[in-house]
């Protein structure tokens, strides 16, 4: 069972590090032929030990789920089998026909769905690109996982759109040097990704300091670019006592997520109880969107789905409150050690939002004042600036403890991180890259800044 809470990832300062040696290594541009030859042979040598560190993880992955499909039949094979009647048989039919009806009933395919929703890992290029990421934070072939390199491949195609109009403009316009009509350019280039007037101003003046103290290529120049954005995105977890986001075990944690409809909150919920699960923690959902109609059906669709239980108010325009108030107490029965509250995401009244917000605080405080309340933003990260102002509303409504960014598939504007941790000082915690169960990951400055600009 891989835990991605606490899943190692994005060793920053060395990964920094890297970058800077690799400046420091190819930074004088008169170097002699000899030099130059000395140089791209070292270059070939690392291509071939990264294309090495690549085929020695696929082939401890395919031995691991060889073992894996040898244990699973060989537990199949058990001696005794029960033969149902034909009454009982009845029974299950029923029953199976009651548990897919809200399936049915929300467009989510009935058909029988295959033990893993994430495809098999073939060696492609996005193997190898995932594979070089992950050692680049110090991990070995042998401890990596085929979910790691499913979620990176993902990720890397999932910001497709954005690297294809943000990277080969900046390569050309940096390599021209910073004048003031590069600097223009650059900056076009950083707004046009939705990353914001301050994250832009910030990144052309450290970039500019850089250009006009050193000679650098055009690949020194995008080395360093990539410093600059994660240092950006990492800027709000400094001042953190614990930087990292993860349920404490054998407590009571309680994730407040909010966000405007369609944004993707509750499949966000749904996503993150199969985490969750996986990760080992019991979890359990609360449906307190009890304003909007589907919302409540939704939610259960997706705990069926996480396998999940969900607390749900059958009345409609039921107390929110009243709703947190039954899925604390049905925790604390069950001692779930995370509880998903599912909160109306209503702009139109922000005054409303807060009072509401606050006494579903109370009710926690009151109910459980042991346990470690964090407030999750989902965000859409197609509707890009929009996205920010709905941030910062929530952020004066809600006690916020970062942002949830979906949806980073299907934009070319994934520079609206830069432009959250940037202005609002908020962490990006999840992101999510796909409609799939599977398709949210903690996350990591590191693989998001690599997947954004590589090369």
């Amino acid at each position: 069972m891989f835990n991605w809470f606490r899943r190692q990832m994005g060793i920053n300062e060395e990964a920094s590090s890297q970058r800077s040696s690799q400046q420091e290594k190819t930074k004088q541009p008169e170097a002699k032929p000899i030099e130059s030859e000395e140089t791209e042979a070292k270059d070939l040598q690392q291509k071939q030990e990264e294309l090495n560190w690549a085929k020695t993880a696929y082939q401890n992955i395919q031995e691991q789920k060889t073992a894996e499909e040898t244990k699973a039949r060989s537990e199949v094979q058990t001696p005794e089998k029960t033969i149902p009647t034909p009454s009982s048989r009845e029974s299950l039919s029923e029953d199976k026909s009651e548990s897919l009806e809200p399936l049915k009933e929300s467009g989510i395919s009935t058909s029988t769905p295959p033990e893993k929703e994430t495809p098999e890992v073939q060696f492609d290029e996005d193997f190898v690109w995932s594979s070089k990421v992950l050692a680049s934070q110090g991990r070995t072939p042998e401890d990596v996982s085929e979910e790691e390199i499913s979620w990176l491949k993902r990720l890397r195609q999932g910001l497709g759109k954005t690297r294809k109009g943000l990277v080969n403009q900046l390569r050309t316009t940096i390599g021209h040097g910073l004048d003031e009509e590069a600097a223009s350019d650059i900056e076009a280039i950083l707004l046009q990704a939705d990353v914001g007037i301050e994250a832009t101003e910030y990144i052309i003046d450290t970039l500019g300091n850089k250009l006009r103290d050193e000679s650098l290529s055009s690949q020194q120049a995008i080395a360093y670019l990539k410093t600059i954005i994660q240092q950006i995105l990492d800027e709000p977890l400094k001042a953190l006592e614990n930087p990292g986001f993860a349920p404490e075990k054998d407590n009571l944690n309680i994730w407040l997520l909010t966000g405007v409809n369609g944004a993707g909150k509750t499949t966000t919920i749904g996503k993150l109880a199969n985490l969750a699960q996986k990760a080992g923690y019991s979890c359990i959902i609360a449906a307190a969107d009890t304003f909007r109609a589907a919302a409540v059906e939704q939610v259960k669709t997706w705990g069926q789905r996480a396998k999940t239980e969900v607390i749900a108010n059958p009345g409609k325009n039921t107390d929110p409150a009243a709703v947190v108030f039954d899925a604390i107490a049905a925790a604390q029965a069950r001692h779930a050690e995370l509880l998903l509250v599912d909160t109306a995401g209503r702009l139109q009244n922000k005054k409303n939002l807060m009072e509401e917000l606050a006494k579903i605080r109370r009710i926690i405080d009151r109910k459980a004042p042991n346990a470690k309340v964090e407030s999750l933003l989902v965000l859409d990260a197609t509707m890009g600036q929009n996205g920010l102002r709905q941030a910062e509303v929530f952020s004066e409504a809600a006690k916020l403890s970062g942002v949830v960014l979906t949806k980073l598939d299907g934009s070319a504007k994934g520079g609206v991180a830069l432009a959250i941790a940037r202005q609002l000082n908020l962490p990006i915690r999840f992101i999510g890259a796909g409609e799939g169960i599977e398709d949210l990951r903690p996350f990591s400055s590191y693989e998001f800044v690599e997947a954004l600009i590589e090369g």
